[in-house]
């Protein structure tokens, strides 16, 4: 009977320390890092990094192209593209360039990317 105890304290102490590792890594996987490929090529100076979560990276960078193209000029942005509703926040301003991170909601799909552009 003590051995029965030991055997059900120790698979309730797995348990507790191994129910918030994989609750952590279900999110992970959800949310994830995608290639650039040409940073050039999507409507702005560079873009330098790219997040998805709940949309794939094909998608996350079509709908990256569609933001750049509805911002009218170098200083505009864009309030929403495709359904999506979008954010920005500029930093590193100077007078011929400023960096900036971008986030596009559609209920649970986010968009997230950081580009810099030349003025």
């Amino acid at each position: 009977m003590p051995a029965m105890r030991l055997t059900i304290a120790l698979a309730a102490i797995a348990a507790a320390v191994l129910l918030p590792v994989s609750g952590a890594s279900a999110h992970a996987a959800a949310a994830k890092k995608c290639g650039v490929g040409d940073s050039r090529s999507y409507g702005t100076t560079y873009v330098l990094t790219i997040h998805v979560s709940g949309a794939s990276c094909r998608n996350g960078r079509k709908l990256i192209r569609a933001y750049h193209a509805c911002r009218p000029g170098k200083s505009g942005k864009c309030a929403s593209v495709k359904g999506y509703s979008c954010s920005e926040h500029r930093f590193n301003k100077s007078k011929t360039s400023y960096d900036s991170n971008v986030t596009c909601r559609n209920g649970g799909k986010v968009v997230k990317h950081t580009y810099t552009q030349f003025i």
